[in-house]
């Protein structure tokens, strides 16, 4: 087991060196690393949000929202899919989670419920389906089913997450903390970010674009009666009015294709110019050859920003949103909005966090000391309880930290308070490998061995045990990642690389390291 080719130590060599130069970025100054190449930069551990100061949001979606979203979209599947079939339809209504209908002939009763049903999908694995259909007095109903909002909660909230990254990192914010709590919750933590209200106008706005056209001939008291006529609703505007515009949007946010800030031509104020895609290009350009003269609303998250009157019809496939008191930060702020997509929920910000960079440099400086520490005074025993083994196994602690960081760099891994916890902790976890080896060596040399056959048998022994303990710790750690969130999984990480690079560091390349000087020493007794 003392015998290793060249080749292998050439492979274990460069195995040991790769991470040890993945590892040399996270060293360097900021502005040493920014003169290294874009490639070589990108490879380093990045400080977590109690290291390098920034904000935390804790964010709540109102789910109750999506399910007259699910009940509206279904209305429009189920007058369109009836309209291609064939089949007229009366008293197409929806509330309470319940979508209703009737057939004006009842020979096409059958007919319609099938197309009604195929609309229902299944819910993942299970045999349930996200919509039941039933017949009730000549009506075919249909009902959400639990199951169904379920998944639309779980959906909605995975997308929400993806949306709120795209949107941090269009910032050029680097490695934002975003992760799910609970079934209706979102974390979020923005290293570097002090200023939390940007953060909140930046992911608090669900971005929800609609251009509609509006409601004419309503009155100043219908207005403030709150009464829109049938099809339309009453919203407010950004200047504290009221408007009358008709429900369905003739554009959504979902046919844009891109948004970017510009300026006003006229006055020089700022403004959004957004470029449709090609189907929403098309049927903006129809409805604005359909309703010259006549005013629409360009509606953001609920709110009229503006209702300016169609003088011409729009076919270049943009628009401009203006009239919303834009600054160049809000207007870029909603561009990027806009260019990341729709929140599918509302979000409320529930716990609110502002952590200063004082405050992680000193975590940061505290750290680095006890690490230094905790090595020193391990690397002091080993030495003057081992000897020259003892050197053999501060080799490999020192080599095992710099893995350590090399492998957490190559993954931009997010380094946190408690990481450092788990770095000290491997520490310990490193040289536990190196002592039960050196044992084990020492009661082969008591039972007479000689000294290659007492290392061979001790390095056999002890590996079993260590394997055994490393595994049992590694199965602890993947359970402290999968069930834990923000610290604990910090805390997991950092263990888990530190029992793989110890395990490696000690069984391999101490061995390789002793059979190496074995080789040339050819010692006739060691003192352990």
């Amino acid at each position: 087991m003392l015998n290793f080719s060249r080749w292998q130590i050439w492979l274990i060599s460069l195995a040991c060196l790769i991470p040890v130069l993945m590892a040399v970025p996270s060293f360097l100054p900021t502005n040493a690393r920014a003169s290294l190449p874009g490639w070589v930069q990108a490879i380093h551990v990045n400080l977590g949000l109690d290291l390098a100061g920034g904000s935390h949001l804790l964010l709540e979606a109102e789910t109750g929202d999506l399910a007259r979203q699910r009940l509206q979209a279904m209305e429009d599947v189920i007058r369109r899919e009836m309209r291609t079939a064939g089949i007229q339809i009366t008293g197409l209504s929806g509330q309470n989670g319940v979508l209703s209908f009737a057939v004006r002939n009842p020979a096409q009763l059958a007919e319609a419920r099938n197309i009604a049903t195929r609309q229902s999908q299944p819910v993942g694995f299970s045999a349930q389906s996200d919509w039941s259909v039933d017949t009730q007095d000549g009506r075919i109903v249909m009902r959400q089913t639990q199951a169904g909002i379920n998944a639309a909660i779980d959906n909605a909230m995975e997308v929400a997450r993806d949306i709120i990254d795209r949107r941090i990192n269009a910032l050029g914010t680097l490695e934002p903390t975003i992760i799910r709590q609970g079934s209706n919750r979102i974390v979020v933590q923005v290293p570097g970010m002090q200023d939390p209200e940007a953060l909140k106008r930046l992911i608090g706005r669900t971005a929800r674009l609609e251009f509609r056209m509006v409601t004419e001939g309503v009155s100043q008291e219908q207005l403030a009666a709150g009464r829109a006529p049938i099809g339309s609703q009453i919203l407010p505007t950004s200047e504290g009015a009221r408007i009358a515009v008709e429900r369905r949007a003739m554009i959504s946010g979902d046919q844009i294709a891109d948004a970017r800030q510009d300026y006003d031509q006229q006055d020089g104020t700022p403004n959004v110019v957004i470029t449709f895609d090609s189907t929403g290009g098309r049927r903006f350009a129809r409805v604005t050859q359909e309703n010259v003269g006549k005013p629409f609303a360009i509606i953001l998250d609920g709110v009229v920003i503006s209702y300016p009157v169609i003088r011409e019809p729009i076919l270049g496939g943009q628009a401009t949103i203006s009239g919303g008191g834009f600054t160049v930060q809000t207007a870029n702020e909603l561009a990027i909005s806009l260019r990341s997509g729709r929140i599918p929920v509302e979000l409320e910000v529930v716990e609110e966090r502002t952590v200063g960079p004082e405050l992680g440099a000193d975590s940061i400086r505290l750290g680095i000391i006890a690490s230094i520490v905790a090595a020193g005074l391990v690397m002091l025993f080993m030495l003057a309880t081992y000897g020259p083994f003892g050197l053999f196994a501060n080799a490999a602690l020192v080599l095992n930290g710099l893995m350590i960081v090399g492998i957490m760099a190559f993954f931009n891994a997010t380094l946190t308070l408690p990481g450092i916890a788990g770095f000290v902790l491997t520490i310990g976890a490193a040289v536990d490998a190196n002592v039960i080896i050196n044992e084990r060596i020492r009661e082969e040399m008591r039972k007479g061995r000689k000294v290659i056959d007492a290392i061979d048998h001790g390095w056999n022994e002890a590996r079993t045990a260590i394997l055994d303990a490393n595994i049992t710790n590694t199965i602890a750690g993947a359970l402290m990642y999968y069930f834990g969130s923000g610290p604990i999984r910090g805390f997991a990480v950092v263990l888990i690389i530190g029992i793989a690079t110890s395990a490696f560091t000690a069984i391999t390349v101490a061995r390789m390291m002793v059979a190496i000087w074995a080789r040339r020493t050819r010692p006739k007794s060691l003192t352990l």
